[in-house]
């Protein structure tokens, strides 16, 4: 059995939560930038291990 990789779970999800939802763009890049600063910061070890 062949695993999905989490990069297109993630944009398979979130096509389908835009066209279905229609959040504001302004919206979807906000979590998308809030996303990658957070991977980033002091808080990705904590996330990491919450997450797993």
């Amino acid at each position: 059995m062949n695993s999905v990789p989490l990069w297109l779970a993630v944009a398979v999800v979130g096509l389908l939560g835009v066209k279905l939802i229609r959040p504001p763009w302004w919206l979807v890049a906000l979590l998308l930038l809030g996303g990658f600063l957070l991977a980033d910061s002091m808080l990705a070890p904590a996330i990491d291990s919450a997450i797993k």
